[in-house]
């Protein structure tokens, strides 16, 4: 089918409640052009066969799948499946895997072929494993902090705080350095003097001390979905426009069983 177009709306109770042009969108390609690849078996000399019909059957059943799982749809096209529908992050992180990095260039190659089909973005966090590493990612910024002063006052240039690296070799020196500039009540010995405690329970004690409120994991959720845009829109194919950067009713997302609840998810318009 070759641009195809709708004319208005007309009411009839016979008019179907399926998204037909959220379909018509899924199926229509960059040049207006719907290809569909019907199987058909019969006798032509019967008179209850009809290609028309067919068409029509696979037609509906395209529409009810547009409506139902419009990632499968379109997944059937470019691959990915209903998995296409998300992409998952490294808890405290917008760091992508190569899979989940895959996925969205799918995604993109989709919307370039599909030019009618709009997306929305919604950024998440899982609650409890974000703030945690969020918290274990300060922890190692001020690690990082205490080896930077140490280079200023050896006359060297450090670099920017992540490009510092901590080796794990000197990490047990940057944790005591850190350790002794916190300012919370430490644990004493008889005289007064604070104590010298082991590495992990340093850690303990520091974690124990970072805040990391709801807007620190809300930034994170939105930083998640820019990034993915960003990534979209890199090839410059993609109208801006077409995209759409939607705050979540809830920062943890619905459950799913083997899926990060750290992840973007997608809608199509």
């Amino acid at each position: 089918m070759d641009q195809l177009t709708f004319g208005d709306k007309v009411e009839s109770s016979h008019a179907t409640k399926l998204p037909v042009r959220l379909a018509i969108a899924l199926l229509k390609d960059r040049n207006g052009v719907i290809k569909l690849d019907i199987p058909v078996r019969g006798t032509i000399d019967d008179p209850k066969f009809s290609i028309l019909r067919i068409i029509l059957q696979v037609v509906i059943n395209l529409v009810t799948k547009a409506a139902t799982s419009p990632f499968a749809l379109l997944g059937a096209l470019f691959g990915g499946g209903e998995e296409l529908s998300y992409v998952e992050f490294e808890e405290g992180t917008l760091i992508l895997d190569e899979t989940n990095f895959k996925k969205v260039e799918n995604l993109a190659k989709a919307l370039q072929e599909r030019p009618g089909v709009r997306l929305e973005i919604q950024g998440h966090v899982d609650l409890e494993k974000d703030r945690e590493a969020l918290k274990r990612e300060i922890l190692l910024k001020k690690l990082k902090a205490q080896k930077i002063k140490e280079m200023v006052k050896k006359g060297q240039t450090p670099p920017s705080i992540d490009e510092i690296k901590i080796d794990p070799a000197e990490y047990s020196k940057y944790l005591k350095m850190a350790y002794k500039q916190e300012k919370f009540p430490k644990p004493r010995n008889l005289v007064g003097m604070t104590k010298n405690l082991p590495d992990p329970e340093m850690e303990r004690l520091i974690l124990n001390h970072i805040e990391v409120k709801e807007g620190d994991l809300r930034t994170l959720a939105f930083m998640r979905a820019q990034k993915v845009k960003d990534i979209l829109l890199k090839a410059k194919e993609i109208e801006p426009e077409r995209i759409f950067l939607v705050e979540p009713k809830s920062l943890s997302p619905d459950r799913k069983e083997n899926v990060k609840d750290s992840r973007v998810e997608f809608k199509i318009k």
